[in-house]
């Protein structure tokens, strides 16, 4: 059954909860990676603060996985999954500040559908991938363009994309959707910057799935970003981007200078 599940905080506390197209959001006694148990409790929220889905989980990262992207930046068709992990301390949530670096030149949005694991995967065939998928979300990948190109000369990936605040991610988790046909826009303040779909990646959420789980073991709650379209371009303090997929919603977060981050 689909339904949209977020994470969220009220009155110091948070808790797990399933959004209901009131705007009211029913309480979850564990976490839903776990069981869908109602806790007996309803939030409005709009007395909430919405979290990042789940606290600080492995982040699988895709290049090039578009072709109209790997089009614009002057790369090939990549032969295969081009991967990279960003530490679990880079996400935050729905409407945090992405904070730029002091020593930030060149600082790049990746709008992306991101992907969240539900269960063990271990050697996964694509046919049965995406039964071991818990739900759907929004991502940004954010991107020090400079350290990123620096790093990738020797072959690696890490510090570019691994700011603490760079991998924004929600607002809530959306169970039921076919990734292979999402239209995906992102917005810098309110002008449409890409306008994608999923249709287009190169190596689809099945695909991706089934690839990890051939090497290493996907936990629940792992989360794999799955590439941005064409249009990927810089964002400056003060900025307000957004990040929307149809079917799951609007992924929205300010951008913030580390000074006045640090107040």
């Amino acid at each position: 059954m689909a339904m949209k599940i977020l994470r969220y905080s009220v009155d110091g506390s948070s808790y797990y909860g399933i959004l209901g197209i009131d705007g009211n959001v029913e309480r979850l006694k564990c976490s839903p990676l776990e069981q869908l148990i109602p806790a007996g409790y309803v939030d409005h929220l709009e007395s909430a603060r919405i979290l990042s889905p789940f606290h600080r989980p492995r982040i699988f990262g895709l290049g090039y996985n578009y072709r109209a992207h790997s089009q614009e930046v002057g790369k090939s068709t990549p032969t295969l999954p081009v991967l990279f992990m960003k530490p679990s301390t880079t996400v935050i949530g729905h409407e945090d500040a992405i904070i730029y670096p002091s020593d930030g030149e060149n600082i790049h949005f990746e709008g992306e559908l991101t992907v969240i694991i539900g269960k063990e995967a271990r050697h996964v065939s694509e046919g049965d991938a995406l039964d071991y998928v818990f739900g759907y979300t929004c991502g940004n990948d954010v991107s020090d363009r400079v350290l990123q190109r620096r790093e990738s000369e020797f072959g690696c990936l890490l510090v570019g994309k691994g700011y603490d605040t760079f991998a924004p991610i929600g607002p809530v988790v959306e169970t039921d959707l076919d990734p292979a046909n999402l239209r995906l826009v992102t917005r810098v303040n309110g002008e449409v910057r890409q306008n994608g779909n999923t249709a287009d990646l190169v190596y689809g959420v099945s695909a991706l799935i089934a690839y990890l789980s051939k090497y290493m073991t996907l936990l629940p709650g792992d989360h794999i970003m799955t590439g941005t379209p064409a249009g990927v371009g810089p964002i400056k303090p003060g900025d307000t981007i957004e990040v929307e997929i149809e079917g799951i919603g609007v992924l929205r977060n300010r951008v913030l200078a580390a000074a006045e981050a640090m107040g």
